[in-house]
This record gives structure tokens, C-alpha cells and sequence, in this order.
């Protein structure tokens, strides 16, 4: 029973920084993982969307469903969709409640945080009001979408730079993998909206909407384990090389789901 007990004794402070790191991350589960698949989702229809139209560009035909009158609704859809789930975004954000004092600098620091994630959704809600006004105001060019689209990544980049506030190691990490992934969907999005119908542009725009989805996702669940035994050590930095891997071979997957829905649609 000694070397047991003694064995007990050793593992015990190995188990607190773990659960030191747990209590030191801000947020929530169902926030994180609610943006992750925002995006995610939005990226996987744009992407189906945009080859759709490819293929009906190059067959220079309609079928009796897929029509410019459905690609029509289907952006107008789109924005009051948009509008309407980021909405719901905001009310979750802000019907959380802190626990914390309000004269606190906890609280402080997590209103600050909330007021990132607002300006954030802000940003993305501009995309849906703006796709209702450029399809319906004929004056407008539909590539003001694009333009809003590469704003909403590069604020969402800026604002995850620096949303780093007293993190530690791996939650620091992953927040700059999240702007940095914004930043490449953005710049590129920037690039498509200079050029004009270039569904290789769109798509790869698409696939780093997709690996940002993804990775939001992944870094929620990293974040706030679902099973407090299994919580990752939030200060090894084994954890980050292994997020580094993770990062690579989702954007792999982002292609494998991108060739699966051409081969579908065409």
C-alpha cells in the first residue's frame, strides 16, 4: 500500500495546473462552439453555391430548380439568415452571466472581451445587410459582399491579435492561429473582390472560412473540455505543436469536403 499511496501523493500536483489553467480561461462552450459552426456552415453553402454556379456558367444552362431566380432568393435568404442567427449570437453573449464583482477586474476584463466578440458579429451581420441591399438595389455592385466579407476577417484577425489578455500558453496559441486564419481569409477575399469571377479565388476563400469554422471548434473544445478528467494542460507546449498539427490537416480536410461537394454537384 506504500508505494501506492506515495504514487498518489506524486500525481496529485501534477493535476493542478491543469485544473489552474481551466479556471483561468474566460468564455463559455456553447459561445465558441455556436461561431465555429457559423462559420463553418456558411463556408460549406457558399461553397456548394459557388460551384453551382460554375456549372451552370460553363453548361450555359438551368435546371428547372436551379434557376437565376433561385440563386436570386437564395442570397436575399442568406443575409436575413445572417443577420437573424448572428442576432441570436449576441443575445447568448450578453445573457451570460458573470460571476464575478462588478467592480472587479475580472469583470471588467471579461466585458472588454465581450465587447470584441461584439464588434466581431457586428461585422459579419454588415455581410447579410449588405447582400439584401445589393440584390435589391440594382445600383449597388454585388461585389460590395465580397468587400464586407474581407472587412468582417480582417476586424475578426485584428480583434483576435490582441484578445490574448492574461492567457495561457495554449489558449494564447490558438487565439493567434484563429487571426491568423481570418487574416488569410480576409487577404484573399481582398483579392477576389479585385478580380472578377474567379471560382478557384472563391473557393479557396471558402476553404479558409472552412478551417477557421473548423478550428474554432477545435480550440472550444481544447478550451472547455467537456470532461474536466480529460482536460488538456493548457500550459505544455506539447499541446501546441500538437494544435499546429491539427491545423494543418483540417485545412487538408477542408479540400477533401470541397472536391466532395464538386463531385456531387456536377
Amino acid at each position: 500500500m506504500e508505494p501506492l499511496q506515495g504514487l498518489q501523493r506524486v500525481r496529485e500536483p501534477l493535476s493542478k495546473p491543469a485544473s489552474a489553467a481551466i479556471k483561468a480561461v474566460m468564455g463559455d462552450f456553447p459561445g465558441h462552439l455556436f461561431a465555429g459552426m457559423l462559420c463553418f456552415v456558411i463556408a460549406l453553402w457558399w461553397s456548394i453555391k459557388s460551384i453551382l454556379k460554375h456549372v451552370c456558367k460553363q453548361q450555359k444552362k438551368y435546371s428547372s430548380l436551379i434557376t437565376k431566380e433561385f440563386f436570386f432568393r437564395a442570397e436575399l435568404l442568406e443575409g436575413i439568415g445572417m443577420i437573424g442567427t448572428i442576432s441570436i449570437g449576441i443575445i447568448g453573449l450578453y445573457s451570460v452571466r458573470v460571476k464575478q464583482n462588478p467592480s472587479s477586474e475580472e469583470f471588467q476584463l471579461v466585458r472588454l472581451m465581450h465587447w470584441h466578440h461584439l464588434a466581431i458579429y457586428v461585422f459579419f451581420a454588415l455581410i447579410g445587410g449588405t447582400k439584401i441591399l445589393c440584390f435589391t438595389i440594382s445600383s449597388l455592385p454585388v461585389s460590395l459582399v465580397k468587400l464586407m466579407l474581407s472587412n468582417a476577417f480582417f476586424v475578426e484577425a485584428f480583434i483576435f491579435y490582441n484578445h490574448t489578455q492574461g492567457r495561457s500558453l495554449v489558449d494564447a496559441f490558438g487565439h493567434q492561429m484563429l487571426s491568423f486564419t481570418a487574416f488569410l481569409a480576409g487577404l484573399v477575399a481582398f483579392i477576389d473582390f479585385l478580380t472578377k469571377n474567379n471560382v478557384v479565388l472563391e473557393l479557396l476563400v471558402l476553404s479558409l472560412m472552412m478551417l477557421h469554422g473548423m478550428f474554432f471548434c477545435k480550440v472550444t473544445f481544447v478550451l472547455f473540455p467537456r470532461n474536466k478528467d480529460y482536460a488538456w494542460d493548457l500550459s505544455d507546449h506539447r499541446n501546441v505543436l500538437f494544435l499546429t498539427v491539427c491545423l494543418c490537416l483540417y485545412y487538408a480536410l477542408t479540400y477533401v469536403i470541397i472536391g466532395i461537394n464538386y463531385a456531387l454537384v456536377t
